[in-house]
């Protein structure tokens, strides 16, 4: 077995069929089917079946389809970190951003990264931080910004922003008496039992936040809706059906945080933690150390654009 089989078997099977593969490859057919039988004598197994359509994995294929993708992943990582020790790095790396980041980071990301590193190609993903964790944890992303992770062993975090929750409501009808320059008075936690609340499922970072902390309290929410998105919380409590718990961070994401007001949570404050997370089970490339670098600036220029977000000290 070698990796030119492993490759030649992976793209027979993705595409159902020798033909198709051996032009893909730009070799000749019977040069492909030779190398896949050499493979199937060394496993004594059959991997595929020829049937008049083309081709289809046996259960042993199957099985070794998903390590062969693995190993191939492997390889091409290997190499990418290799080309990366040079002077300018290069590769692809997958950066992984919550919802509520990712709509004002991703622009200015993209922009930063093609200026600072044009010859390495960058894809971004967004997910909830629990699906985010798992990503970065199996290797499908290579870092991210997660909030208030659970302890993993096979993550490592480091706290780079911390995001003040309140309550929010639509800015017509704002739930509590205004303060100076305009702003809206705190809100104790114990008063939060009086709001019909709209919030994410169980799993959602901010929702175990806000539930551990009610549990010390000793307080039962009031949640009318449970709601996935961020951006549809949002437009649910426009329209007058409930409030939420987010961060101003949320709302600026909305791109409309003058439909909302946010009234700070009191006695006691709650906080939310963004994290930058990489895999505890390999080693950081110069690439990710420079995309790294790249997140915590556009992160830096955040708190100082005047947001209500608070930046971590080393």
């Amino acid at each position: 077995m070698n990796l030119k089989q492993l490759e030649y078997f992976v793209s027979v099977a993705e595409l159902g069929s020798f033909s198709k593969a051996a032009l893909v490859l730009n070799i000749a057919q019977p040069a492909l089917s030779r190398q896949v039988r050499l493979l199937e004598t060394d496993l004594h197994v059959n991997l595929l079946t020829r049937n008049g359509r083309g081709v289809v994995l046996t259960e042993a294929g199957k099985r070794l389809f998903d390590h062969s993708v693995g190993i191939l992943q492997l390889v091409a990582r290997a190499t990418e970190d290799i080309d990366a020790t040079r002077d300018e790095p290069t590769g692809r790396i997958v950066i992984g951003l919550p919802p509520s980041i990712g709509r004002r980071l991703t622009l200015p990301l993209v922009e930063d990264f093609r200026r600072n590193l044009p010859k390495a190609r960058l894809a971004i993903v967004e997910g909830l931080s629990t699906h985010l964790t798992e990503w970065i944890a199996t290797g499908r992303v290579d870092l991210g910004l997660i909030h208030n992770p659970e302890p993993n062993p096979a993550i490592e975090v480091t706290p780079v922003l911390d995001e003040v929750l309140g309550l929010v409501g639509p800015a017509a009808g704002k739930p509590g008496k205004k303060g100076r320059a305009g702003e809206v008075s705190p809100l104790p936690l114990a008063e939060l039992v009086n709001y019909p609340l709209i919030l994410p499922e169980r799993t959602h970072a901010m929702r175990k936040l806000l539930e551990t902390q009610a549990a010390f309290a000793d307080l039962k929410l009031n949640v009318t809706l449970e709601v996935s998105s961020v951006q549809s919380i949002l437009d649910l409590v426009a329209a007058g059906h409930g409030y939420a718990v987010l961060s101003q961070t949320a709302l600026a994401a909305s791109g409309r945080p003058e439909a909302f007001s946010l009234r700070p949570l009191v006695k006691p404050g709650l906080t939310s933690t963004l994290f930058l997370a990489v895999s505890a089970h390999k080693p950081v490339t110069p690439l990710g150390r420079r995309a790294m670098r790249l997140l915590q600036d556009l992160l830096a220029a955040s708190v100082d654009d005047g947001s209500a977000i608070t930046k971590r000290d080393s």
